[in-house]
């Protein structure tokens, strides 16, 4: 059996198109006629607007072709271009990330609070950012890093173990920049990797 609604969709749609062709040769001839009332030509452009409302982007698109091709007129089409991502955006977004978190703590109590690291090496990392990210530091040499953590009340039993540690992991979170002297006991230099940095973000929002 027919369903009555369908038909009376159907049939008001053939009816608002039948509106659109009629409407649509006024503005054709408005074009042509100097002494055609501009009134006429907004309320058939009002017309058509009223005829297109209900349908949606395709079938607006296949009408209006239609109509280009029955009255021999060019429509143009004007689509907006969304540029595509590069990786110089996606390394931007995450450099404002990075300088927002910054810009949340001005103590390094209150960064070790958030991050909340969990065994020797996340201790030493954090206190690495803080120098670094937050302090604009260079590098750090693993005394001061421990020496910071006792003041906090965290001080690590064996920090060269914790250093190696991270720069152990794959990928890297810390990598040694210099050493002074020859002994096995020189003083070395450290910085966070990139991935160290991204870590320690990590654990900040996770908190």
């Amino acid at each position: 059996m027919c369903d009555m609604s369908s038909y009376i969709d159907i049939h008001e749609f053939m009816c608002k198109l039948k509106a659109l062709v009629v409407n649509i040769s006024c503005i054709e001839s408005t074009m042509t006629d100097e002494n055609t009332d501009p009134l006429a030509e907004i309320e058939a452009m009002k017309a058509v607007a009223e005829a297109l409302t209900p349908l949606d982007e395709a079938s607006c698109g296949r009408v209006l072709r239609w109509a280009s091709d029955r009255f021999g007129t060019e429509i143009q089409v004007v689509q907006q271009s969304i540029a595509p991502i590069t990786q110089e955006d996606s390394v931007q977004g995450e450099r404002e990330e990075e300088q927002a978190d910054e810009l949340l703590y001005t103590d390094i109590a209150d960064l070790y609070a958030a991050s909340q690291p969990s065994n020797d090496p996340e201790k030493a990392l954090i206190v690495g950012y803080w120098f670094q990210v937050i302090e604009k530091q260079a590098d750090f040499d693993s005394q001061r890093i421990n020496k910071e953590l006792k003041h906090l009340g965290h001080g690590i039993t064996n920090i060269t173990s914790a250093m190696s540690s991270l720069i152990g992991r794959k990928p890297a979170l810390v990598m040694q920049t210099k050493k002074s002297g020859n002994s096995q006991q020189a003083r070395k230099k450290y910085k966070l990797t990139h991935e160290g940095t991204k870590r320690v973000n990590e654990m900040i929002s996770v908190s």
